[in-house]
């Protein structure tokens, strides 16, 4: 379940300071997977993640904590994703620092993983894209 997203580069952050090390006030785009062992996160989050990092814009850089495994790292996390109630599986956006997209379990739970890797896609394009020089 780990493996799934760190053999896509995403780095996993298991203590708190490693999550502050990561986030805190750090410049350009990330993005926070939130993982867990539901059947949700195998079937339909982790396969989606994977499908939209298949696409050309991603973000500076890609984190995953594990819910339920490392509460403590899950816990941090969630403080950057400000006014989101605490949700497991989700998949976060972060540029310069501030939350612009979220993910939660409620549009991952219902839905087929493109439809959600779809979504990300769209996200990962509007708010992860480099300005083009003129």
């Amino acid at each position: 379940m780990r493996q799934e997203l760190t053999r896509l580069g995403i780095e996993e952050l298991r203590t708190a300071d490693a999550v502050d090390r990561a986030l805190a006030g750090q410049a350009g785009t990330v993005m926070v997977v939130v993982n867990s062992i539901c059947g949700c996160a195998a079937g339909r989050m982790r396969p989606s993640v994977r499908m939209a990092l298949q696409n050309g814009t991603h973000p500076d850089r890609k984190f995953t904590v594990f819910a339920g495994q490392d509460v403590e790292a899950t816990e941090r996390a969630r403080t950057y994703f400000s006014g989101q109630p605490p949700s497991s599986p989700a998949i976060a956006l972060l540029r310069d620092g501030q939350l612009v997209y979220m993910m939660p379990r409620r549009d991952i739970e219902s839905r087929e993983a493109t439809a959600i890797a779809a979504d990300l896609r769209a996200a990962l394009d509007k708010f992860c894209a480099k300005p083009t020089p003129r």
